[in-house]
């Protein structure tokens, strides 16, 4: 299993008990769709590894109290720490209507309806304090916060985000 093929679902954060137990913080804001998992990918040292999860039960509301198989002491659980958590893209639920995960917009065409068209989006900040849209037009990159505000629509058939921007935000960037 590659990375691109996964999505980023958390990170160990603690451990739980002295039987190997461990508390993962997830990135979602939905974790209890995540409360019967049978496994899930672990990144050692970059390398994709699957484990078989015996149980998991929510924590907390936003931890997730896992206990692998085969992980039975301390020092295994140690070993474990501060990894990061994925899962197949094929489990992500689906998102319909103006909804959408960032890695599914990769690749589609920004429409602005005061500018027209503003080009591809090559990729998504979210380092910021809000998320944004990274496009590619002509090889000038243009950003645009993701605002639930400025998104007009999303049209999966067609790859278009239809957006309405402040007058002039685009034109900042061609000038």
């Amino acid at each position: 299993m590659k990375k691109e093929d996964c999505f980023y679902l958390g990170k160990i954060v603690k451990k739980y008990s002295f039987k190997g137990e461990l508390l993962a913080k997830l990135d979602t804001d939905e974790p209890d769709l995540y409360n019967n998992l049978d496994g899930i990918f672990i990144d050692l040292r970059g390398n994709l590894v699957p484990f078989f999860i015996e149980s998991s039960q929510l924590h907390k509301s936003d931890l997730l109290r896992l206990k692998f198989e085969d992980v039975n002491t301390e020092a295994d659980a140690d070993s474990l720490m501060k990894t990061e958590l994925y899962l197949p893209l094929d489990l992500l639920p689906k998102l319909d209507g103006d909804k959408f995960y960032f890695h599914e917009v990769i690749g589609f065409k920004i429409k602005d309806q005061n500018f027209g068209d503003v080009g591809t989006i090559t990729g998504i900040n979210d380092s910021t304090a809000q998320a944004l849209f990274e496009i590619d037009r002509n090889g000038i990159e243009i950003l645009i916060p993701m605002n639930d505000e400025f998104i007009v629509k999303v049209d999966r058939e067609n790859k278009v985000i239809d957006v309405k921007t402040p007058e002039g935000l685009i034109d900042l960037y061609l000038e």
